[in-house]
């Protein structure tokens, strides 16, 4: 008997993916898909909430450290490695989907892109996206690392990867590892401060994003830009 054959047929995940698309799924199904097999005497489904519950989410299975992977039965290397392969293989899609298409007509692809970046960073990072005069990503560049809630950002460097990159636009972007949505005080001075500088140079600042846990807020779409 395979993995899942105690299972109706339209039950199963794999035949259920195929019917009604991956996004039908649930978290513990779609592990169990990637997983294949379970344990003795626990089937994949149950090993794949258990697992699930362990780390708190997908979230938390995504970026775990491979010790912390492989501590749990039914997981190891071969499995560590298929993962981090996967989570690679998805983000290149995205890097060059988002490197051909208009930035500014896809913004929900940019915010996953961005997303996909900075989830899961436990110290604040600061990001740019350099767009040319068609608003298509010419570069994408990690600019300055911080601690666990802030990240000194300096203008003056943002303006030298402005020039280098020959951009017109720019969209910055960084995360809050707290999972706090709400833009402090500060990143509304410093979105003001880039802003005014980018005007220096004739560069069009068009968005500041803010990683928070699973969702991107828009300072331009909360007018604070």
């Amino acid at each position: 008997m395979t993995y899942l054959d105690s299972w109706l047929d339209d039950e199963k995940p794999r035949e259920k993916l195929l019917k009604r698309g991956a996004s039908a799924l649930s978290d513990a199904e779609l592990l169990a898909i990637f997983l294949r097999t379970g344990t003795k005497g626990k089937n994949v489904i149950k090993l794949s909430q258990e697992i699930i519950g362990y780390f708190g989410s997908i979230q938390g299975l995504l970026v775990a450290t491979e010790q912390q992977f492989c501590e749990i039965k039914g997981l190891g290397k071969a499995k560590y490695a298929q993962l981090q392969a996967s989570l690679e293989m998805s983000l290149r899609f995205t890097n060059e989907q988002i490197s051909l298409q208009d930035a500014i007509e896809n913004p929900e692809q940019v915010k996953n892109f961005l997303k996909q970046k900075l989830t899961g960073q436990v110290n604040e990072q600061f990001v740019a996206l350099f767009l040319n005069n068609q608003h298509q990503v010419v570069a994408y560049e990690a600019l300055f690392s911080g601690t666990i809630n802030a990240a000194s950002v300096h203008t003056r460097v943002i303006v030298q990867q402005c020039l280098k990159h020959n951009a017109a636009a720019l969209i910055v972007c960084h995360n809050h590892p707290s999972g706090v949505t709400e833009p402090s005080v500060s990143d509304i001075n410093i979105t003001q401060q880039i802003k005014s500088a980018m005007a220096l140079i004739d560069v069009r600042l068009l968005d500041h994003l803010i990683v928070a846990g699973k969702q991107v807020v828009s300072l331009a779409e909360l007018d604070q830009l």
